[in-house]
């Protein structure tokens, strides 16, 4: 099979195109690859794809839809799109909300046009368990209100979501829309508490908390969110799926994971709660044990000593990494 992977020198799509390899298909991934964090991370994830069987790459924004457009007239025929380039961040997107539409909605608009336009049956989106807002009972299920987003960032994920349903609705492309929960792992984004609570504490300097420490997370692994992302390539019809961990921990718990694994106390300074942030989440994943026979693998202790040990392993620039406080 022959998939599009978007943004693949990001965080999870690096980790998806990996595992589609692995299996033996063909990847052509496209990336901007923009400065909206520290691009060496960037670059090492492509660095381990670029000389894999079947990997093919273009410097490419999905916005740019007469390039896009020639990328689907290059290959043959793509089997599938798997939309993983987007702005993410809760909190950067309050401060430039006009990228993060243009990105997370125009380019959603431009893959889901040139699939119907070329005649690609399948299209899977990356979305985000942001969308659940902080009015929903926990834990969160697909079918919760999604009406009440507290950032640009979720309002632009639910406008992605709303034209995969209508471009199922009329012309027939089957879709699967994942809804991410804090997804972490070695390489990962650094604007992101696990990266930068890693880098904070190893590197003896103050550890922000914003408010009292005690709000909850769905601290999911990547490995397993990109093997969640690859079983729902099937064909699905139109469905949205929650991928977590099921197993929220307290952001305190997770830096005294931190502490242990390093071997050093972290130096908190706490600030208060930003207004877009929630207090919890914490993902109903029964719908993907049932229609992906998928759960997560990896534990909380487990995963962050593979991000302390990626860290001190490619220490000379990983502690130059600018992390946003």
């Amino acid at each position: 099979m022959n998939y599009l992977v978007t943004g693949v020198s990001g965080f999870i799509a690096s980790k998806v195109a990996e595992i589609l390899l692995e299996n033996g298909h063909s990847v052509f991934g496209v990336d901007n690859l923009n400065d909206a964090y520290d691009i060496r991370l960037k670059y090492w994830r492509l660095e381990r794809l670029k000389n894999r069987p079947g990997f093919r790459f273009e410097t490419l924004d999905i916005c740019d839809r007469p390039r896009l457009e020639g990328v689907f007239k290059t290959a043959s025929h793509f089997d599938g799109v798997v939309n993983l380039a987007a702005r993410a961040g809760v909190r950067q997107s309050i401060l430039n909300p006009w990228v993060y539409f243009e990105t997370n909605c125009t380019g959603t608009l431009n893959l889901l046009e040139l699939c119907r336009e070329h005649g690609v049956a399948k299209f899977v989106l990356a979305s985000t368990s942001s969308l659940y807002g902080a009015h929903n009972a926990l834990p969160y299920s697909e079918d919760a209100d999604t009406n009440k987003p507290l950032s640009p960032y979720a309002a632009s994920k639910k406008g992605a979501e709303a034209l995969c349903y209508t471009y199922h609705h009329l012309f027939g492309i089957d879709i699967t829309v994942f809804r991410y929960f804090t997804v972490y792992g070695p390489a990962g984004r650094p604007d992101m508490s696990v990266f930068r609570f890693v880098q904070w504490i190893s590197e003896d300097r103050p550890v922000v908390v914003f408010g009292d420490g005690r709000q909850s997370r769905d601290f999911t692994y990547v490995d397993d969110i990109a093997s969640g992302t690859v079983k729902g390539l099937r064909p699905m019809g139109f469905r949205i799926i929650n991928l977590g961990s099921d197993s929220p921990a307290e952001l305190m718990d997770m830096i005294r994971i931190v502490e242990r694994l390093v071997g050093k106390s972290a130096r908190i300074v706490t600030k208060p709660a930003h207004p877009a942030d929630v207090p919890a989440t914490w993902a109903n994943i029964t719908r993907a044990r049932e229609e992906l026979q998928w759960s997560p693998t990896v534990k909380l202790d487990e995963g962050i000593a593979r991000v302390v040990d990626w860290y001190r392993e490619n220490h000379s620039w990983t502690r130059e990494i600018k992390t946003e406080e």
